[in-house]
């Protein structure tokens, strides 16, 4: 860690060399949210989930190491952002529930002009679940926390 594995994240150069090297870089997330149909707080299975908002930021760093010395040199910042706004009816068909209300497409990632430095939490063993929150938001009554951030 911090990289997510070793084989296409990653790439070993060996130096120093003769000459400047051409690196092509690319990343693939597979972002893959899910939602429950049911009241999370409840003992029925009855589906009544109606809306699904979901803002997500994300930070991703282009990062030198040497082997070696340990050392991190950041050579670029990428930040993206995530935003969904989804109607649910749950009494439609199967593949016909759901209904996209928000933007068709997403903000395209910005690479930084200036590199933001890396957080000593994104050092260490990556898990994305441990910051996301599940709210309920009833119709009528107060919203609820029902999984918290950890």
């Amino acid at each position: 860690y911090p990289w997510y594995g070793n084989t296409t994240e990653t790439v070993t150069l060996s130096g120093p060399t003769s000459k400047p090297s051409r690196l092509t870089v690319s990343m693939n997330d597979n972002f893959y949210p899910s939602v429950t149909w049911a009241v999370p707080i409840s003992n029925s299975n009855t589906p009544m989930l109606t809306h699904i908002t979901r803002d997500q930021s994300f930070i991703t760093w282009l990062v030198a190491l040497n082997a070696d010395t340990k050392e991190r040199i950041v050579l670029q910042t990428v930040r993206w952002r995530m935003r969904v706004d989804i109607e649910v009816d749950p009494s439609m068909p199967l593949g016909s529930r759901a209904k996209l209300m928000g933007r068709p497409h997403q903000e395209q990632p910005h690479i930084l002009s200036n590199n933001e430095p890396i957080p000593p939490n994104a050092l260490g063993r990556p898990n994305a679940n441990d910051a996301q929150v599940l709210m309920w938001r009833p119709r009528r009554g107060q919203p609820l926390v029902v999984i918290p951030p950890k």
